[in-house]
């Protein structure tokens, strides 16, 4: 039996296990997926035991994303770019580090019928998944993207990477088209932004990131307003379906009832 695992601290709240579970029942495969809480300190050790045999792939998330690229041998295209791994696989004994974040994020964007062309994006945060956000919404062809985060050194340093982008100092809220909450602010309900909302005027589309709990803080301040709202839920869907796809050589289905198995 093949074995998977999501890797991440915290991991709790991850329902990949649910959704590759799902899957690979409904294609009659022989694998078994599951989630680890880990530390810097195992990252070593899980990418020897893909090579050993004893695991066939893992799934990266907050705060390895970048962290577990030193243990890879080969990176992609979009990995390279972003210096962001979210997908793991061996192929004839090299590990390889794939990011299907950007994908994931431009598809839940386009299923919506979102055009971000000339739209001027707000991001929260500089954590594991901004840069997989940046690029996509630059392939978008974005006007002016905006990144604020709390620790205001992270964002100067997606700077180097991302000469496009513009920092704002946390706690300011410009005029924008767009708005992304890609912190980890919403994963517990008492989690604070610190952030004035209410200000905020409507027409404006709201993006979280997070996609459990289905409504936070900034999805209901969006709501509020009668604004367009999206949580994560497409998007971990659909780079859940590419890295399915990358393991397996199957594209997976996504319907109305692995949603609502999801949601529930």
């Amino acid at each position: 039996m093949k074995k998977f695992l999501v890797i991440g601290n915290p991991i709790e709240h991850s329902l990949s296990p649910k959704l590759h579970n799902y899957w690979i029942k409904k294609n009659n495969l022989d694998a078994i997926y599951g989630k680890l809480e880990a530390y810097d300190n195992d990252l070593s050790e899980l990418c020897k035991s893909i090579k050993k045999g004893d695991l066939e792939g893992l799934n990266v998330t907050v705060p390895f994303k970048k962290s577990i690229i030193p243990h890879l041998d080969i990176l992609s295209s979009d990995a390279l770019r972003t210096q962001s791994v979210n997908t793991i696989s061996l192929n004839k004994g090299h590990l390889i580090g794939d990011n299907t974040d950007i994908n994931g994020f431009e598809l839940s964007v386009r299923k919506l019928n979102y055009d971000v062309s000339d739209k001027t994006v707000l991001i929260l945060g500089a954590g594991g998944v901004v840069p997989s956000i940046i690029l996509s919404l630059l392939r978008m062809k974005a006007s002016k993207i905006l990144l604020s985060n709390r620790t205001k050194e992270k964002a100067d340093n997606l700077k180097k990477f991302f000469k496009e982008i513009n920092i704002i100092d946390w706690g300011d809220l410009p005029d924008f088209d767009m708005i992304i909450n890609a912190t980890t602010l919403g994963l517990n309900k008492d989690d604070n932004f610190g952030l004035d909302f209410s200000k905020i005027s409507n027409n404006k589309f709201f993006y979280d990131v997070i996609y459990s709990p289905f409504q936070t803080e900034f999805s209901a301040a969006g709501n509020a307003k009668g604004n367009v709202i999206e949580n994560g839920l497409n998007m971990f869907l659909f780079q859940g379906q590419q890295a399915f796809k990358i393991w397996h050589n199957v594209e997976p289905e996504i319907n109305k009832e692995l949603i609502e198995f999801l949601k529930k």
